[in-house]
């Protein structure tokens, strides 16, 4: 794996676990009685505060000033962020498990949509990294719907003899009052405004290369919408009232680890391999679950876990092998080393 690759490569799959971990315990908390609004309120405004410090010390030499264009292009990514968020919790409260990662796992697809129609990525059925790609991205996806909707026998049974204690048994609970259809076409919402995200703050990262100071800024505005829709929703005023409990604890580990850390990380890599290979990562959150559930939990393995991981793991090999590709032709053609640099220089983005 090219040097410049495998960063990328180690600082998604940490994104992944951050994702991941930080969901087991927000849903702990909230069935505890945070409500999920002010979760989110508290955690972006704790993020915000943690980040703006190391604004002033860092990405002062590829810090531009800031013009009314980058604020709109980051008022207008938090808004596209707030609005994935309340809408995926919305659709959380519809839908079932089962469709829930089903619609996630297609943020790859629509992010690679989105990047051709944007001309992020160039499609070139000639070129082994194009076809690397696009096949490594269907592969994965086909994976990740194999481990959502094929159980198969157990391999390892569980330990526990409570049934359907797992993580995403626990996490989305199909209600009999769910509305499946509004449920999907919520979840969907989600998964392309999670793909659009990817794609505008790549054209934002063009213009204002400073990761800190645009994930400040993306907390902040988040943090504002956030809290201008919760104080409709949530109008208990003792429900902004933190314990010192498993809420309390929520809070912190999703506004440094689920939020400040996470979007750093994933910025980070965004701004040097590309939203297609950033979203691609997504459909390991279902491996990772499943290991957690394994691990810790002491849930049953089944079979289809271990084919659908299998072949999501081949899926991401396979796009980083032409994503690896891709990066020496352009070094040996002397683009410039910068994913961003090199696909978005031929046409203005957004």
């Amino acid at each position: 794996m090219a040097m410049g690759i495998s960063m990328p490569f180690v600082g998604m799959v940490m994104v992944i676990l951050a994702q991941v971990t930080s969901l087991i315990l927000n849903k702990e908390a909230m069935a505890s009685g945070l409500s999920e609004y002010v979760l989110a309120v508290y955690s972006f405004a704790l993020a915000a505060l943690i980040i703006l410090p190391f604004c002033f010390f860092f990405n002062r030499s590829e810090r531009p000033p800031l013009s009314f264009s980058i604020i709109s292009r980051l008022f207008l990514l938090s808004f596209i962020g707030s609005s994935g968020l309340l809408m995926g919790l919305a659709g959380l409260n519809y839908a079932s498990a089962t469709l829930n990662t089903a619609m996630l796992n297609l943020i790859p697809a629509f992010t690679f949509i989105l990047a051709l129609l944007f001309r992020m990525e160039k499609l070139n059925w000639r070129s082994s990294s194009s076809q690397a790609k696009t096949i490594g991205t269907v592969v994965s996806i086909t994976g990740a719907f194999v481990v959502t909707f094929y159980k198969g026998p157990a391999v390892i049974h569980a330990r526990l003899s409570s049934a359907g204690t797992g993580l995403f048994s626990n996490l989305f609970l199909f209600s009999e009052k769910s509305h499946w259809v509004l449920g999907g076409l919520l979840l969907a919402a989600d998964s392309f405004l999670t793909s659009l995200w990817f794609i505008v703050q790549a054209s934002i990262l063009k213009k204002y290369p400073a990761v800190l100071i645009t994930v400040f800024f993306y907390c902040f505005f988040v943090c504002i919408q956030c809290a201008l829709v919760s104080l409709i929703l949530v109008q208990d005023l003792s429900a902004w009232r933190l314990k010192p409990n498993i809420g309390l604890l929520a809070v912190l580990y999703y506004g440094i680890v689920g939020i400040s850390f996470r979007t750093n990380m994933c910025t980070w890599c965004l701004q040097r391999t590309g939203p297609v290979y950033v979203s691609m990562f997504k459909p390991l959150a279902v491996v990772f679950a499943d290991v957690i559930d394994v691990i810790f939990l002491g849930q049953a393995l089944y079979l289809g876990s271990l084919i659908g991981a299998a072949v999501i793991i081949s899926g991401l090999y396979v796009v980083i092998w032409g994503k690896a590709r891709e990066e020496k032709s352009n070094e040996n053609s002397g683009e410039g080393q910068n994913c961003l640099e090199s696909s978005t220089e031929r046409v203005p983005l957004l």
